[in-house]
């Protein structure tokens, strides 16, 4: 985001700075954990068992550490895409196959191919073991409803694949849209693992501090044999704030980047009526259909073609796993000023080129 981090938080790191001593840290101080708790129950309506919850420096890098906790090497892990190229580089570096299973489009609104997708675990050949689901989606920003997630859930359950559950935007849905953790509506399975951060939710991702839920004891306790690490207490002090004290910080900022995917919607309509585009259930991110307006089938509007035309960074369909070409990811986590002058900027690009 490029908004501040909510100030009861950066209150907290200084109330802990002025404590003098910042040595060695673990998860020890109650109110972490408790924290975390009731912030789950007052927004998903659930509490994951604490006994499960391990830390990791970030969600990617629990990513990489559970692939070969989880799967042999001559075994291989399923994404959904267009998808966050961090999955696929997880599966590689520890020399996983990675399969991918393509969103349908309807109308641009991305669903799930159920029936590809059961396919492919169905296929004894590809050895599919692990399934990384994004929820809320990256990049198309979609908010798995709770029938879609049963079904992906039972169909990886059914075939004894797990499921990795990377759920870092679960707070930024559009106001009105709830989020579902995937292990809430299977609460008994050991197979399912959830990753959780504040990092996006209170721009905290220099904190290096997620909550990576493991059910299975053997799993685990693996986990913590290799993985069993220390933590910055100035990243506590500002988790334990950002979950006890930020829900109305929270609110207003999903008014705001609302109002924004609102404009952008209203500015392309009018700017860019060919343009592919409706507001995502979830995220910050924009995921912006450009093909409508290149003549050409290979990939024309790139993140080097905005940035040397109209001095705008954005990220790219190749920036991302599978049929993300000619598209663009926005980040509206932005004063609307900005977003106007990036808009203006990007429509005279566009239009000088076409």
């Amino acid at each position: 985001m490029a908004f501040s981090t909510p100030p009861e938080v950066l209150e907290a790191i200084r109330a802990r700075l002025s404590q003098k001593i910042i040595g060695y840290t673990k998860a020890y101080h109650p109110g972490y954990l408790l924290s975390f708790e009731n912030w789950c129950e007052r927004h998903y309506g659930y509490r994951f068992p604490r006994e499960s919850i391990v830390l990791s420096p970030g969600v990617i890098p629990a990513l990489y550490r559970l692939v070969p906790l989880l799967t042999r090497q001559d075994e291989s892990i399923l994404i959904l895409t267009p998808s966050y190229a961090p999955f696929k580089k997880a599966g590689e570096y520890s020399d996983r196959r990675v399969i991918s299973c393509p969103l349908k489009s309807n109308s641009g609104y991305m669903t799930v191919d159920f029936d590809a997708m059961q396919n492919l675990v169905q296929d004894n050949t590809l050895r599919i073991k692990a399934f990384f689901l994004c929820n809320p989606h990256n990049p198309t920003g979609r908010v798995w409803h709770p029938h879609e997630l049963r079904r992906m859930t039972e169909i990886c359950l059914e075939n004894d694949v797990w499921i990795i559950s990377d759920e870092i935007h679960c707070d930024l849905t559009r106001i009105g849209i709830s989020h579902t953790p995937a292990a809430s509506l299977f609460p008994h399975s050991q197979k399912i693992i959830t990753c959780m951060s504040s990092s996006k939710t209170f721009n905290l991702a220099g904190n290096l501090l997620a909550n990576i839920m493991i059910p299975d004891p053997g799993v685990r306790t693996a986990w913590l044999r290799l993985h069993d690490e220390f933590v910055s207490p100035l990243s506590l002090a500002a988790n334990i704030a950002a979950w006890s004290q930020c829900d109305e910080w929270l609110l207003q900022v999903k008014r705001y980047i609302d109002g924004n995917f609102l404009f952008l919607s209203e500015w392309l309509k009018k700017h860019l009526p060919r343009v592919r585009y409706s507001i995502p259930e979830g995220t910050y991110l924009a995921w912006i259909d450009l093909a409508p307006l290149s003549a050409q089938d290979e990939p024309k509007f790139t993140s080097h073609f905005f940035a040397e035309k109209a001095g705008v960074l954005v990220e790219d369909g190749s920036m991302f796993v599978g049929n993300g070409d000619n598209h663009i990811r926005l980040n509206l986590a932005c004063p609307r000023a900005v977003l106007s002058e990036g808009l203006l900027r990007i429509y005279l690009a566009l239009t000088a080129s076409t």
